[in-house]
């Protein structure tokens, strides 16, 4: 039998330390709540983790990472889709793109529409607010100005990106300085989380000020193997640390549990717990403390398709970023000067709706004076090129994340099913067309030399299908394994106030709990729902 050690009783036990672990953890703790956050990986001392450009080599380092990967969908050319999420103190803001991006108000609408009141854009506009310190972004109604977290306006220009705008605009896309002000339709440089040079994750913006608070023990290389529950509550998390040998240790909750691990870690952790479809696990023979069929279904992705060309006149990132020339972008960082060191890697957006026409975007696009080999994030290719992004807003195609057994350090399986929906095909063809329009503008002509990829070779629906199961990525955007819904929707994990259904005192606090896809790069939802769920922790009670 495996020796448990005993590690304390704490009033709440979060675990995982990332976008949303971090806020519950600070907001409890500076509310007088004593507070163990559980994070399986390292502090984040790497400086690549600090330096916004260091996200192409920390993406693919497993010290830093839970380098998972995604099984090929039906009909797509490949062994696998790379899924890394963070793995260290900030999780994947650590490693993220560093794009603050809300959504739309009507994503937040159609959550309270599916039964979860308290949940609509007027209820959770407060909580995106409390979060942000906007510097110089938008109007006081919709941007918060006193939080933790420091947004900011771009301040890297490129005569490339202004003539991309400038085409949008050509296009019918308007100029927009605000996507998360009362509109996210038309195009415009992205807002990040980039202050004075340094990437503001969850873990700077957050913890750092709690790090020597008596109320919060922050424990790294803490992997949490099972919640326990006694009598139908969660009353401990048992866990252990990859350096001793397999014992595992006890943290017990005198309040509650409180999961914030991720699309992914989260439902294999409540899977591991015995919370979860009954037949997988009886199948994985594990006891059943709670039978929940949506545990692990539900997941959701931003998959997304570049088109990349050949630039002539211009200097791109695909030279800045060697040497001699990033020296002088090294000095320039160093100086605080605007720097490629200190981008965002998709430096335009525009949102926009597949077809062309006007309404709600179901599309969003990225830009960038820079291309990577074979149209992946990595190495940069050796000749000046351009990338124009896309992926659908609201995928229809679901995917499961599944344990594979009852060994926590194996990995579940993920099964994504991108484009597995026929209505994601269509927006996908027509985003890939937008794209392709939105390069060969009159703004841009004089820049533009010539398509690479896909080839302008590639015309019909069935060739450009093929491209995109081809050569499509994931946007890191996972979400849904635990969905938030009413106790008689059999697909939903937890009710409105996030707390699982039929287990007591336990909550799931991350993206895991959204109940559709927000229009947007998924951490600025993924901190509201923190903020909420803080609030709802402080307020006490089921």
């Amino acid at each position: 039998m495996t020796r448990v050690t005993d590690q304390g009783v704490f009033d709440y036990v979060v675990v995982g330390a990332g976008a949303a672990g971090a806020i519950v953890a600070s907001r409890l703790a500076r509310q007088g709540k004593q507070v163990c956050l559980l994070e399986a990986g390292p502090a984040d001392r790497h400086p690549g983790l600090h330096v916004p450009a260091g996200f192409i080599r920390m993406l693919g380092d497993a010290r830093y990472t839970w380098p998972f990967v995604g099984e090929p969908s039906p009909g797509m050319e490949r062994t696998g889709i790379a899924l890394p999420q963070g793995r260290t103190l900030g999780g994947s803001t650590a490693i993220n793109g560093m794009v603050y991006n809300r959504g739309q108000a009507e994503d937040y609408d159609e959550w309270a529409a599916l039964g979860n009141p308290g949940w609509s854009y007027a209820d959770v506009l407060g909580c995106f607010q409390r979060t942000e310190a906007a510097l110089g972004l938008g109007e006081d109604r919709f941007r918060g100005r006193q939080g933790s977290l420091k947004v900011t306006p771009n301040d890297w220009t490129h005569p490339v990106c202004e003539a991309f705008i400038e085409g949008a605009a050509e296009l019918g896309i308007p100029k927009n300085p605000d996507y998360n002000g009362a509109t996210q339709a038309g195009a415009g440089y992205y807002q990040r989380t980039i202050f004075r040079g340094w990437r503001m994750g969850a873990a700077r913006a957050f913890l750092s000020p709690l790090r020597r608070h008596p109320n919060l023990q922050v424990r790294t290389g803490a992997q949490a193997v099972r919640i326990v529950c006694e009598d139908g509550s969660a009353t401990a998390v048992e866990y252990m640390n990859a350096d001793d040998g397999g014992l595992l240790r006890r943290v017990g909750a005198r309040a509650e549990v409180v999961v914030c691990a991720g699309a992914i870690n989260t439902p294999k952790l409540l899977q591991l717990s015995g919370i979860g479809p009954a037949a997988l696990l009886r199948d994985r023979q594990v006891a059943v403390v709670r039978a929940l069929d949506g545990v692990g279904e539900n997941l959701r992705d931003h998959f997304a398709i570049r088109v990349v060309a050949r630039l002539r006149d211009a200097l791109t990132i695909n030279e800045l970023a060697r040497a001699p020339r990033v020296w002088w972008e090294v000095a320039k960082w160093s100086l605080g000067r605007p720097s490629i060191l200190a981008i965002t890697p998709s430096v335009v957006h525009f949102h926009w709706r597949a077809d062309g026409a006007s309404g709600r975007p179901d599309l969003q696009g990225v830009f960038s004076p820079a291309s990577y080999r074979a149209g992946k994030v990595g190495a940069l290719d050796d000749y000046p090129g351009m990338s124009c992004g896309v992926w659908q807003h609201r995928p229809e195609s679901r995917g499961r994340v599944s344990i594979q057994s009852t060994d926590v350090r194996q990995a579940p399986r993920i099964e994504p099913r991108y484009l597995s929906h026929e209505r994601d095909r269509a927006v996908m063809v027509a985003g890939l067309g937008l794209a392709r329009r939105l390069l060969q503008t009159r703004a841009l002509a004089r820049f533009y030399d010539a398509e690479i990829l896909p080839g302008v070779d590639q015309q019909r629906e069935d060739e450009l299908l093929a491209y995109i199961g081809k050569m499509g990525a994931s946007s890191y955007h996972l979400n849904g394994t635990a969905r938030m819904g009413p106790a008689s929707d059999p697909q939903s994990v937890v009710d409105a106030r996030l707390r699982v259904h039929g287990v007591g005192r336990l909550r799931v606090v991350d993206a895991s709990v959204f109940p559709t896809t927000p229009s947007a790069n998924i951490c600025a939802a993924t901190m509201m729902v923190a903020e909420k769920g803080a609030d709802m922790l402080l307020a006490g009670g089921r």
